[in-house]
Protein backbone atom coordinates (compact mmCIF):
# COMPACT_ATOMS: atom_id res chain seq x y z
CA UNK A 1 0.00 0.00 0.00
CA UNK A 2 1.72 3.37 -0.89
CA UNK A 3 1.50 5.84 1.86
CA UNK A 4 3.17 8.85 2.59
CA UNK A 5 4.05 10.48 6.18
CA UNK A 6 4.95 14.10 7.02
CA UNK A 7 6.69 14.95 9.96
CA UNK A 8 8.52 17.66 11.71
CA UNK A 9 6.41 20.98 11.86
CA UNK A 10 6.04 22.50 14.49
CA UNK A 11 6.45 26.57 16.30
CA UNK A 12 9.28 28.27 15.23
CA UNK A 13 9.93 32.74 15.61
CA UNK A 14 10.37 34.43 12.21
CA UNK A 15 14.06 33.83 11.09
CA UNK A 16 13.77 30.34 12.67
CA UNK A 17 14.51 26.83 10.86
CA UNK A 18 12.90 24.06 10.65
CA UNK A 19 13.37 20.85 8.50
CA UNK A 20 10.23 18.76 7.28
CA UNK A 21 10.09 14.84 6.60
CA UNK A 22 8.26 12.68 4.04
CA UNK A 23 8.66 9.01 4.48
CA UNK A 24 6.96 7.06 1.78
CA UNK A 25 6.69 3.44 1.71
CA UNK A 26 4.61 0.89 -1.21
CA UNK A 27 6.89 2.27 -3.79
CA UNK A 28 10.52 3.16 -5.44
CA UNK A 29 10.89 6.26 -4.79
CA UNK A 30 13.70 7.03 -7.37
CA UNK A 31 10.93 6.23 -10.27
CA UNK A 32 8.80 9.00 -8.76
CA UNK A 33 8.95 12.96 -8.05
CA UNK A 34 7.80 14.15 -4.88
CA UNK A 35 6.22 17.68 -4.31
CA UNK A 36 5.74 19.93 -1.38
CA UNK A 37 2.57 21.94 -1.09
CA UNK A 38 1.26 24.09 1.42
CA UNK A 39 -2.35 25.26 2.12
CA UNK A 40 -3.82 28.03 4.85
CA UNK A 41 -7.86 27.81 5.55
CA UNK A 42 -9.54 30.20 2.79
CA UNK A 43 -6.97 30.13 0.68
CA UNK A 44 -5.74 28.24 -2.66
CA UNK A 45 -3.10 24.94 -2.54
CA UNK A 46 0.18 26.64 -3.32
CA UNK A 47 3.00 24.38 -4.58
CA UNK A 48 5.87 25.01 -2.73
CA UNK A 49 8.93 22.65 -4.42
CA UNK A 50 9.09 19.50 -5.88
CA UNK A 51 12.16 17.37 -7.11
CA UNK A 52 12.71 14.58 -9.50
CA UNK A 53 13.87 11.44 -7.13
CA UNK A 54 15.46 10.12 -10.02
CA UNK A 55 17.93 12.70 -10.85
CA UNK A 56 17.62 15.04 -8.36
CA UNK A 57 16.28 17.71 -10.67
CA UNK A 58 14.17 20.37 -7.75
CA UNK A 59 11.96 23.13 -8.51
CA UNK A 60 10.69 25.88 -5.94
CA UNK A 61 7.87 28.67 -5.98
CA UNK A 62 9.50 32.33 -6.06
CA UNK A 63 8.83 33.70 -2.41
CA UNK A 64 10.74 30.27 -1.06
CA UNK A 65 13.62 30.27 -3.67
CA UNK A 66 16.65 30.73 -1.58
CA UNK A 67 15.31 30.07 1.62
CA UNK A 68 14.03 26.31 0.92
CA UNK A 69 16.41 23.68 -0.01
CA UNK A 70 14.72 20.17 -0.96
CA UNK A 71 16.93 16.89 -1.00
CA UNK A 72 15.93 12.60 -1.23
CA UNK A 73 17.53 9.82 -0.44
CA UNK A 74 16.28 7.14 -2.26
CA UNK A 75 17.66 4.54 -0.47
CA UNK A 76 15.89 5.58 2.67
CA UNK A 77 12.60 6.53 0.78
CA UNK A 78 12.73 10.06 2.36
CA UNK A 79 12.44 13.49 1.40
CA UNK A 80 13.01 16.26 3.22
CA UNK A 81 12.67 20.15 3.04
CA UNK A 82 14.77 22.41 4.94
CA UNK A 83 13.45 25.45 5.86
CA UNK A 84 15.43 28.70 6.65
CA UNK A 85 14.38 31.79 7.23
CA UNK A 86 11.31 31.34 8.06
CA UNK A 87 8.67 34.28 7.75
CA UNK A 88 4.86 34.40 9.26
CA UNK A 89 3.45 34.36 5.72
CA UNK A 90 5.31 30.55 6.03
CA UNK A 91 2.36 29.66 8.26
CA UNK A 92 0.20 26.78 6.81
CA UNK A 93 -0.28 22.80 6.81
CA UNK A 94 2.28 21.35 4.52
CA UNK A 95 1.82 18.31 2.48
CA UNK A 96 3.79 16.17 0.21
CA UNK A 97 2.70 13.76 -2.25
CA UNK A 98 4.18 11.79 -4.99
CA UNK A 99 3.48 12.06 -9.18
CA UNK A 100 4.79 10.47 -12.50
CA UNK A 101 8.20 12.86 -12.93
CA UNK A 102 6.69 14.97 -15.19
CA UNK A 103 4.48 16.56 -12.97
CA UNK A 104 7.78 18.06 -11.50
CA UNK A 105 8.58 20.93 -13.72
CA UNK A 106 8.37 25.22 -13.68
CA UNK A 107 5.02 24.79 -13.65
CA UNK A 108 4.73 22.12 -10.71
CA UNK A 109 2.50 24.79 -8.53
CA UNK A 110 -0.73 24.30 -10.79
CA UNK A 111 -0.35 20.47 -11.07
CA UNK A 112 -1.62 19.60 -7.42
CA UNK A 113 -4.36 18.15 -9.24
CA UNK A 114 -2.13 15.37 -10.49
CA UNK A 115 -0.25 14.48 -7.78
CA UNK A 116 -1.90 11.68 -5.60
CA UNK A 117 -1.95 9.99 -3.02
CA UNK A 118 -1.19 12.77 0.00
CA UNK A 119 0.34 12.80 2.79
CA UNK A 120 -1.99 13.55 6.46
CA UNK A 121 -0.15 17.12 6.67
CA UNK A 122 2.23 18.89 9.33
CA UNK A 123 1.07 21.84 10.17
CA UNK A 124 4.08 24.75 10.03
CA UNK A 125 3.15 28.17 12.23
CA UNK A 126 5.92 31.15 12.17
CA UNK A 127 5.10 33.68 15.06
CA UNK A 128 6.81 35.49 17.82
Amino acid sequence: QVQLVESGGGLVQPGGSLRLSCAASGFRLGYYAIGWFRQVPGKEREGVSCIKTGGGITYYEDSVKGRFTISKDNAKNTVWLQMNSLKPEDTAVYYCAVADPRYCSSTFGTSGDNYGPWGQGTQVTVSS
